[in-house]
């Protein structure tokens, strides 16, 4: 038997420190890198649309939106040096309100379809266990193209990691400060502030945001505290507190898009209770299936005790979304089949095909929809772009059908 060998403590590693220095080492680099692509002084901005583009938009033909033009109707746009006309996005949604105002024979919907009377807020939960299934990338699309179309749209950033808040333009090292995220809202303290106050406007015009930063991780620490003041009925039930902070402001919106943690706690579960309607992204490899069983086995769980505690829990619809999809690859194939064969119309018809157009745009923090064709091979963005909006559009078709129209 041999005698092991005791090393002193003081020779070891300081995990701590070495993992400090680290993580400032990288803050540094990355904060460096988004100076470089995005000085301080400058904010992300929208591209200008086409006039095809933006005739595409409003469901009209290029040829109305030129007589528009040349009547003077609506804003003018600005003229290329090639003489194409560029409109904003902006522009283009006040030309919405001038087309539903007069109509022109079609349902005012048609061009401004914000929800009316007796339509409930849609709040979609988009979430899944485990990272890297796509889920921040699908969010951030889908407030972008709901905003595109022309809704009043909510972005909710309920991850502390925060990738949404950056897609959209929001640093949250740097330009979300202390009490500025979805926890101002939902805190337990004095310190608690309506949802309105911290909810920014975005460069795109319709969309808005709740930032997030690890500021959220606060939650998970208090609310075991609150849990136990509740027997003593001091405090709120922890799973309303993100529905109540959303409905201060339902009014302003029609689709809320919530970004959940990669992880079943308190912010998701809350997350999942101010939900209408859920989407699960699932990348159709066999470890994130059988992760995916673990998270629905979990989040059964956890909302059924939710329920018994007086929880709501009704959604409009719930679906399964295949993400970074290679339509050649034999295995995701198989696992596609099963997923549906299983579940039936549960999971989306429309995958989210692996593109590397999603890959290159992402470099710069944006995405296909502000990007722009000509930045990117032709032919991989016009693929990746057909795949993007055809799930859009059919999860756009699940709200409008959970409207009734």
């Amino acid at each position: 038997m041999t005698d092991s060998v005791v090393y002193p403590i003081d020779e070891g590693i300081a995990a701590d420190e070495t993992i400090g220095a680290h993580a400032e080492l990288l803050s540094s680099q990355l904060q460096a890198m988004s100076e470089a692509m995005f000085p301080p002084t400058s904010k992300k901005t929208l591209r200008l649309f086409t006039s095809g583009e933006a005739a595409r938009l409003m469901h009209i033909s290029d040829s109305t939106l030129r007589k528009m033009t040349i009547a003077g109707e609506g804003p003018q746009p600005k003229i290329a040096g090639n003489g194409r006309r560029l409109y904003t996005l902006s522009q283009i949604n006040e030309i919405r309100r001038l087309l539903a105002n007069g109509t022109r024979g079609r349902d005012s919907s048609d061009f401004v379809p914000h929800r009316g009377d007796g339509e409930h807020l849609q709040v979609l939960a988009i979430t899944n266990f485990k990272g890297g299934s796509g889920k921040t990338t699908t969010a951030a699309h889908l407030a972008q193209y709901l905003a595109l179309q022309g809704y009043r749209v909510l972005a909710v950033d309920l991850d502390p990691q925060a990738s949404l808040s950056a897609l959209l333009g929001v640093l949250p090292e740097t330009d979300v400060g202390a009490n500025e995220t979805l926890y101002a809202a939902i805190r337990y303290d004095d310190l608690q502030r309506p949802l309105k106050d911290v909810i920014r406007p975005t460069y795109f015009d319709g969309l808005d945001l709740v930032p997030g930063n690890l500021e959220l991780m606060e939650f998970e620490h208090t609310t075991p505290k609150a849990l136990a003041d509740q027997r003593q009925k001091s405090q709120g039930i922890f799973f309303t507190r993100v529905a109540s902070a959303i409905d201060q402001v339902s009014q302003d919106y029609d689709v809320v898009v919530i970004d959940c943690p990669p992880q079943l706690g308190f912010l998701t579960l809350s997350g999942l209770c101010a939900a209408t309607s859920m989407v699960v992204t699932v990348h159709p490899q066999m470890l994130d299936v059988a992760s995916m069983s673990q998270f629905l086995l979990m989040t059964r769980d956890l909302l059924g005790v939710v329920r018994e505690a007086g929880g709501r829990l009704k959604y409009d619809f719930i679906r399964y979304l295949l993400t970074r999809f290679e339509p050649q690859d034999a295995p995701q194939t198989k696992v596609a089949a099963l997923l549906r064969n299983l579940f039936g119309d549960h999971v989306m018809t429309n995958p989210m095909v692996k593109s590397a157009a999603v890959s290159d745009a992402g470099l710069t923090k944006q995405t296909l929809y502000e990007i722009g064709r000509e930045n990117l091979t032709r032919s991989t963005y016009d693929r990746a772009m057909e795949s993007l909006d055809a799930v859009n559009i059919e999860i756009e078709q699940l709200v409008k059908s959970a409207w009734g129209r």
